[in-house]
C-alpha cells in the first residue's frame, strides 16, 4: 500500500471533492455515474444520514484521491451482507488507492459489522479491478451481459463476491 494514503470516514462537508472524482472521466466510466456530476447531486448524498452506509475516503495530505461505499443491506435476511461500490481519481489509479479503500472496507466488514458476505458489480473490461477484487478473495458469481450503456454501447458486468473466510 502507498504509504501516503490515509483512509477516513468521508462528512457531508466532503462532497465537492467526491463530486471531483466522478466528473473525472476514467473514473465515472468505471462506475454506472453519469456524466457532468451536479455539486448539489452530491451534497445532497453526503448529507444523507443513512445507518446502512458506510462511505470512506482515500486522502493523499490533504487530498481526496478515492471514495468507497459500503452499504449494509436493510433486509433483515441479508443483514449479513455488504455492497461495495468504489471510485479513484484518475491522476491516482494504479498507486494503491483501491487497495487501500477495499482493505478497510474489508478490515471493517469482518471485524466490526459482521458482515459474511460482500458483494460487487465490475464492468467486464476493468483487468485491473478485477484483479484488485480477486486478489482480495473475491470470486466471480455471474456475468450481467448488457450490464449498462457506457460511451455509447451496452457493456457485460460481473457480479463477484467474497465470504468472511472462518
Amino acid at each position: 500500500m502507498n504509504p501516503d494514503i490515509t483512509i477516513r470516514r468521508a462528512e457531508p462537508e466532503d462532497y465537492a471533492a467526491v463530486q471531483a472524482i466522478y466528473a473525472m472521466p476514467r473514473a465515472q466510466a468505471g462506475t454506472l455515474q453519469l456524466p457532468f456530476p451536479s455539486l448539489d447531486l452530491w451534497r445532497q448524498r453526503m448529507q444523507a444520514v443513512d445507518p446502512n452506509a458506510h462511505l470512506l475516503l482515500a486522502c493523499a495530505g490533504e487530498v481526496v484521491v478515492g471514495q468507497l461505499g459500503l452499504h449494509v443491506a436493510a433486509n433483515p435476511r441479508r443483514r449479513h451482507v455488504g455492497e461495495i461500490g468504489m471510485g479513484v481519481r484518475d491522476d491516482w489509479q494504479g498507486q494503491g488507492v483501491g487497495k487501500a479503500l477495499l482493505g478497510a472496507a474489508i478490515d471493517l466488514a469482518d471485524r466490526w459489522l459482521q458482515l459474511r458476505r460482500l458483494e460487487l458489480q465490475v464492468y467486464a473490461d476493468n483487468a485491473a479491478g478485477i484483479a484488485l477484487y480477486t486478489r482480495h478473495g473475491f470470486v466471480e458469481e455471474g456475468r450481467h451481459r448488457d450490464y449498462a450503456f457506457r460511451d455509447g454501447a451496452f457493456v457485460d458486468a460481473l457480479s463477484l463476491a467474497r465470504i468472511r473466510p472462518g
